[in-house]
């Protein structure tokens, strides 16, 4: 199996990790149109066109990653490691302190299920070209 051809599991991983991408993307889209609205209410619309910045960064980086592993390429499971890592706090603070238990729930199994696929018995070995060593037959 070459880096052209990753396993399901990763290129799996790879669709999830874009769309996390997507929904970063769409975040940053909300913000935009939450700033035009903005009647005073204490908030900056400076601020919320920044965070929307910083969110079009990430969710670009997320979908470069998400398209890097569903290609093939061995790179994109680090970074999308991390971020599911990253992810974890997240998921913390919905449960908990904001209470949004549903959501909470959701993207915990969301993340923790991406986590899962991108360290894989066949994810690892793919990763380290583990793969192109064992005999075709």
């Amino acid at each position: 199996m070459s880096s052209e051809q990753a396993p399901r599991q990763v290129r799996l991983a790879g669709v999830l990790v874009g769309i996390q991408g997507l929904l970063a993307l769409g975040f940053a889209v909300a913000l935009v149109v939450r700033a035009s609205t903005v009647d005073g209410a204490g908030l900056l619309v400076r601020d919320i066109v920044g965070e929307a910045g910083y969110f079009v960064v990430i969710g670009a980086a997320l979908a470069a990653v998400g398209l890097g592993l569903v290609a093939g390429r061995r790179w994109a499971r680090t970074p999308a490691i991390v971020t599911q890592l990253l992810l974890l706090p997240v998921v913390y603070t919905l449960i908990g302190p904001s209470q949004q238990l549903l959501l909470g729930i959701v993207a915990g199994v969301y993340v923790v299920a991406t986590f899962l696929l991108l360290i894989s018995e066949a994810s690892r070995n793919w990763s380290m070209g583990l793969d192109e060593l064992r005999p075709q037959g």
